[in-house]
Protein backbone atom coordinates (compact mmCIF):
# COMPACT_ATOMS: atom_id res chain seq x y z
CA UNK A 1 0.00 0.00 0.00
CA UNK A 2 1.79 3.42 -0.99
CA UNK A 3 0.72 6.63 -1.05
CA UNK A 4 1.42 9.11 -4.12
CA UNK A 5 -1.43 11.74 -4.26
CA UNK A 6 -4.56 11.52 -6.57
CA UNK A 7 -5.44 13.52 -10.02
CA UNK A 8 -7.83 15.43 -7.32
CA UNK A 9 -5.34 16.23 -3.83
CA UNK A 10 -1.72 18.15 -4.78
CA UNK A 11 0.24 16.14 -2.23
CA UNK A 12 3.86 17.48 -1.31
CA UNK A 13 6.85 15.26 -1.39
CA UNK A 14 7.38 15.56 2.51
CA UNK A 15 3.62 14.68 2.76
CA UNK A 16 3.67 11.51 0.50
CA UNK A 17 6.87 10.80 2.49
CA UNK A 18 5.37 10.79 5.81
CA UNK A 19 1.82 8.94 4.85
CA UNK A 20 3.74 6.04 3.12
CA UNK A 21 5.73 5.99 6.32
CA UNK A 22 2.95 6.08 8.89
CA UNK A 23 1.71 3.46 6.59
CA UNK A 24 4.57 1.18 6.93
CA UNK A 25 4.85 1.60 10.56
CA UNK A 26 1.81 0.76 10.88
CA UNK A 27 1.67 3.80 13.72
CA UNK A 28 -1.10 6.79 13.27
CA UNK A 29 -0.21 9.42 10.83
CA UNK A 30 -1.06 12.56 13.17
CA UNK A 31 -1.38 15.43 10.64
CA UNK A 32 -1.27 19.09 12.44
CA UNK A 33 -2.04 22.42 10.32
CA UNK A 34 -3.93 25.82 9.86
CA UNK A 35 -7.73 24.76 8.85
CA UNK A 36 -8.66 24.63 5.43
CA UNK A 37 -4.98 22.92 4.49
CA UNK A 38 -7.21 19.60 3.46
CA UNK A 39 -6.36 17.52 6.51
CA UNK A 40 -9.57 15.77 6.72
CA UNK A 41 -9.67 15.77 2.99
CA UNK A 42 -6.43 14.17 2.95
CA UNK A 43 -7.96 10.66 4.31
CA UNK A 44 -10.73 10.92 2.33
CA UNK A 45 -8.06 10.84 -0.95
CA UNK A 46 -5.41 8.22 0.77
CA UNK A 47 -9.05 5.63 0.98
CA UNK A 48 -9.31 6.75 -2.98
CA UNK A 49 -5.85 6.33 -3.68
CA UNK A 50 -5.46 2.63 -2.25
CA UNK A 51 -9.01 1.59 -2.55
CA UNK A 52 -10.07 0.92 1.21
CA UNK A 53 -13.05 1.71 2.91
CA UNK A 54 -13.07 5.03 5.18
CA UNK A 55 -14.20 5.45 8.08
CA UNK A 56 -14.95 8.72 9.77
CA UNK A 57 -14.58 9.19 13.39
CA UNK A 58 -15.12 13.29 13.80
CA UNK A 59 -14.90 14.75 17.24
CA UNK A 60 -16.58 16.78 19.39
CA UNK A 61 -15.75 18.75 22.28
CA UNK A 62 -18.46 16.37 24.37
CA UNK A 63 -16.88 13.21 22.69
CA UNK A 64 -15.49 10.39 24.78
CA UNK A 65 -12.94 7.69 23.92
CA UNK A 66 -15.34 4.91 24.80
CA UNK A 67 -17.93 6.10 22.08
CA UNK A 68 -15.11 5.00 19.40
CA UNK A 69 -15.71 1.56 21.10
CA UNK A 70 -18.91 0.61 21.80
CA UNK A 71 -22.08 1.98 23.91
CA UNK A 72 -24.14 0.24 26.24
CA UNK A 73 -28.00 1.16 26.40
CA UNK A 74 -28.78 0.32 29.97
CA UNK A 75 -31.70 2.45 29.61
CA UNK A 76 -33.50 1.00 26.58
CA UNK A 77 -32.51 -2.48 27.91
CA UNK A 78 -34.57 -1.26 31.31
CA UNK A 79 -37.49 -0.38 29.77
CA UNK A 80 -37.90 -2.93 26.70
CA UNK A 81 -38.20 -5.42 30.13
CA UNK A 82 -40.78 -3.72 31.65
CA UNK A 83 -42.67 -3.81 28.16
CA UNK A 84 -42.01 -7.45 28.30
CA UNK A 85 -39.56 -7.43 25.05
CA UNK A 86 -38.13 -10.70 23.50
CA UNK A 87 -35.08 -8.54 22.98
CA UNK A 88 -33.84 -8.15 26.21
CA UNK A 89 -32.42 -11.95 26.73
CA UNK A 90 -29.84 -10.64 24.30
CA UNK A 91 -27.61 -7.96 25.33
CA UNK A 92 -26.32 -7.68 22.09
CA UNK A 93 -29.37 -6.02 20.96
CA UNK A 94 -28.55 -2.95 22.96
CA UNK A 95 -24.40 -2.25 22.79
CA UNK A 96 -23.84 0.30 19.60
CA UNK A 97 -20.80 -0.41 17.49
CA UNK A 98 -17.78 2.55 17.72
CA UNK A 99 -15.91 3.71 14.90
CA UNK A 100 -13.20 1.80 16.39
CA UNK A 101 -14.78 -1.17 16.21
CA UNK A 102 -16.29 -0.73 12.87
CA UNK A 103 -12.65 -0.27 11.70
CA UNK A 104 -11.35 -3.25 13.09
CA UNK A 105 -13.40 -6.21 12.24
CA UNK A 106 -13.80 -4.63 8.38
CA UNK A 107 -13.20 -6.92 6.16
CA UNK A 108 -10.86 -4.90 4.01
CA UNK A 109 -8.17 -2.81 5.85
CA UNK A 110 -9.64 0.50 6.11
CA UNK A 111 -8.59 3.40 6.16
CA UNK A 112 -9.38 5.39 9.92
CA UNK A 113 -10.21 9.19 10.34
CA UNK A 114 -10.09 10.28 13.58
CA UNK A 115 -11.27 14.00 12.64
CA UNK A 116 -10.22 17.23 14.66
CA UNK A 117 -9.04 15.05 17.99
CA UNK A 118 -8.27 18.01 19.82
CA UNK A 119 -11.20 19.38 20.41
CA UNK A 120 -11.72 16.85 23.05
CA UNK A 121 -11.11 16.44 26.51
CA UNK A 122 -7.47 16.25 27.46
CA UNK A 123 -7.96 12.84 28.87
CA UNK A 124 -9.36 11.42 25.61
CA UNK A 125 -6.26 10.97 23.41
CA UNK A 126 -5.11 9.00 26.53
CA UNK A 127 -7.83 6.69 27.27
CA UNK A 128 -7.06 5.25 23.56
CA UNK A 129 -3.65 4.46 24.49
CA UNK A 130 -3.94 0.67 25.12
CA UNK A 131 -6.51 0.42 22.20
CA UNK A 132 -3.62 1.39 19.84
CA UNK A 133 -1.30 -0.07 21.14
CA UNK A 134 -2.86 -3.56 21.18
CA UNK A 135 -5.49 -2.88 18.20
CA UNK A 136 -7.93 -4.45 20.85
CA UNK A 137 -10.31 -3.69 23.68
CA UNK A 138 -12.66 -5.81 25.96
CA UNK A 139 -16.88 -5.33 25.74
CA UNK A 140 -17.07 -5.66 29.20
CA UNK A 141 -21.51 -6.70 28.34
CA UNK A 142 -20.65 -9.80 26.52
CA UNK A 143 -17.39 -11.05 27.51
CA UNK A 144 -15.72 -10.62 24.15
CA UNK A 145 -12.61 -9.31 22.83
CA UNK A 146 -12.39 -7.14 19.79
CA UNK A 147 -9.47 -7.82 17.95
CA UNK A 148 -8.40 -5.88 14.62
CA UNK A 149 -7.77 -8.75 11.91
CA UNK A 150 -5.36 -6.00 10.51
CA UNK A 151 -4.34 -2.24 11.53
CA UNK A 152 -6.42 -0.08 9.62
CA UNK A 153 -4.18 3.21 8.20
CA UNK A 154 -4.93 5.75 10.97
CA UNK A 155 -5.10 9.01 10.04
CA UNK A 156 -5.63 11.99 13.17
CA UNK A 157 -6.21 15.19 12.64
CA UNK A 158 -5.33 18.24 14.97
CA UNK A 159 -5.89 22.16 14.33
CA UNK A 160 -3.54 22.89 17.91
CA UNK A 161 -6.42 23.85 19.67
CA UNK A 162 -4.90 22.21 22.44
CA UNK A 163 -1.51 20.27 23.30
CA UNK A 164 -1.98 16.53 23.22
CA UNK A 165 0.00 14.62 25.34
CA UNK A 166 3.53 12.88 25.09
CA UNK A 167 2.33 9.23 25.64
CA UNK A 168 -0.07 9.56 23.22
CA UNK A 169 2.36 11.48 20.46
CA UNK A 170 5.24 8.60 20.55
CA UNK A 171 2.81 6.33 19.30
CA UNK A 172 2.20 8.53 15.95
CA UNK A 173 4.40 9.76 13.39
CA UNK A 174 3.58 13.45 12.62
CA UNK A 175 3.48 16.01 10.20
CA UNK A 176 2.42 19.79 9.67
CA UNK A 177 1.35 20.71 6.26
CA UNK A 178 2.56 24.01 5.53
CA UNK A 179 0.54 26.51 4.01
CA UNK A 180 0.87 26.01 0.16
CA UNK A 181 3.35 28.34 -1.90
CA UNK A 182 2.73 30.11 -4.33
CA UNK A 183 3.90 27.08 -6.66
CA UNK A 184 1.55 24.70 -5.22
CA UNK A 185 -0.76 26.80 -4.60
CA UNK A 186 -1.16 27.50 -8.31
CA UNK A 187 -1.33 23.49 -9.01
CA UNK A 188 -3.90 23.14 -6.53
CA UNK A 189 -6.67 25.58 -8.04
CA UNK A 190 -5.59 23.94 -11.74
CA UNK A 191 -6.76 20.69 -10.45
CA UNK A 192 -9.74 22.43 -9.15
CA UNK A 193 -10.46 24.99 -12.19
CA UNK A 194 -8.70 23.24 -15.15
CA UNK A 195 -8.78 25.95 -18.06
CA UNK A 196 -8.90 28.60 -15.58
CA UNK A 197 -7.75 31.67 -17.49
CA UNK A 198 -4.10 31.98 -16.68
CA UNK A 199 -3.85 35.76 -16.15
CA UNK A 200 -7.11 35.63 -13.74
CA UNK A 201 -4.97 32.90 -11.83
CA UNK A 202 -1.88 34.96 -11.21
CA UNK A 203 -4.12 38.49 -10.25
CA UNK A 204 -6.08 36.37 -7.78
CA UNK A 205 -3.43 34.45 -5.83
CA UNK A 206 -1.21 37.77 -6.16
CA UNK A 207 -3.91 39.31 -4.14
CA UNK A 208 -4.82 36.36 -1.61
CA UNK A 209 -1.14 35.72 -0.62
CA UNK A 210 -1.17 40.04 -0.22
CA UNK A 211 -4.23 39.65 2.13
CA UNK A 212 -2.81 36.91 4.03
CA UNK A 213 0.29 39.26 4.49
CA UNK A 214 -1.76 42.22 5.73
CA UNK A 215 -0.12 42.44 9.32
CA UNK A 216 -2.85 42.67 12.40
CA UNK A 217 -5.37 40.36 10.04
CA UNK A 218 -7.07 37.84 12.66
CA UNK A 219 -8.10 35.08 10.32
CA UNK A 220 -6.11 34.47 7.36
CA UNK A 221 -7.85 33.50 4.34
CA UNK A 222 -7.20 29.40 4.01
CA UNK A 223 -6.99 27.38 0.43
CA UNK A 224 -10.50 25.97 0.85
CA UNK A 225 -11.41 30.32 1.26
CA UNK A 226 -9.67 30.92 -1.74
CA UNK A 227 -11.32 28.24 -4.07
CA UNK A 228 -14.62 29.64 -2.71
CA UNK A 229 -13.42 33.10 -3.93
CA UNK A 230 -12.23 31.80 -7.46
CA UNK A 231 -15.20 29.79 -7.95
CA UNK A 232 -17.35 33.03 -7.46
CA UNK A 233 -15.03 34.88 -9.64
CA UNK A 234 -15.59 32.63 -12.34
CA UNK A 235 -19.35 32.74 -11.87
CA UNK A 236 -19.23 36.45 -11.87
CA UNK A 237 -17.30 36.71 -14.66
CA UNK A 238 -14.62 38.91 -12.86
CA UNK A 239 -11.61 39.70 -14.85
CA UNK A 240 -8.04 39.99 -14.08
CA UNK A 241 -8.01 43.83 -14.70
CA UNK A 242 -10.48 44.72 -11.84
CA UNK A 243 -8.56 42.50 -9.03
CA UNK A 244 -5.26 44.32 -10.77
CA UNK A 245 -7.01 48.01 -9.61
CA UNK A 246 -5.27 49.23 -7.40
CA UNK A 247 -7.75 52.20 -6.76
CA UNK A 248 -7.40 53.04 -2.53
CA UNK A 249 -11.50 53.04 -2.30
CA UNK A 250 -11.30 49.50 -3.80
CA UNK A 251 -8.91 48.21 -1.15
CA UNK A 252 -10.92 45.51 -0.08
CA UNK A 253 -10.94 42.47 -2.83
CA UNK A 254 -14.61 41.95 -4.70
CA UNK A 255 -16.39 39.43 -3.09
CA UNK A 256 -14.40 39.63 0.02
CA UNK A 257 -16.82 37.41 2.06
CA UNK A 258 -15.42 34.54 0.67
CA UNK A 259 -12.10 35.67 2.29
CA UNK A 260 -12.36 37.63 5.50
CA UNK A 261 -14.66 35.96 7.84
CA UNK A 262 -15.09 38.18 10.99
CA UNK A 263 -16.07 41.91 11.20
CA UNK A 264 -12.44 43.06 12.75
CA UNK A 265 -10.85 41.75 9.30
CA UNK A 266 -13.40 43.38 7.29
CA UNK A 267 -12.75 46.95 9.66
CA UNK A 268 -9.16 46.33 9.42
CA UNK A 269 -8.87 46.62 5.31
CA UNK A 270 -11.57 49.37 5.40
CA UNK A 271 -9.22 51.84 7.73
CA UNK A 272 -6.17 50.61 5.42
CA UNK A 273 -8.28 52.03 2.79
CA UNK A 274 -9.13 54.88 4.79
CA UNK A 275 -5.36 55.61 5.60
CA UNK A 276 -4.56 55.69 2.07
CA UNK A 277 -7.44 57.83 0.73
CA UNK A 278 -5.77 60.56 3.52
CA UNK A 279 -2.59 60.12 2.29
CA UNK A 280 -3.31 60.57 -1.48
CA UNK A 281 -5.38 63.91 -0.45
Amino acid sequence: MRFSGTENYVATEDLTVAVNAAIRLERPLLVKGEPGTGKTVLAEEIAAALGAPLITWHIKSTTKAQQGLYEYDAVSRLRDSQLGDPRVSEIGNYIKRGKLWEAFVAPERPVLLIDEIDKADIEFPNDLLLELDRMEFHVYETGETIKAARRPVMIITSNNEKELPDAFLRRCFFHYIRFPDAQTMQAIVEVHFPGIKQRLMEEALKLFFEVRDVPGIKKKPSTSELLDWLKLLVAEDIGPEVLRERDPRKLIPPLHGALLKNEQDVSLFEKLAFMVRREGR
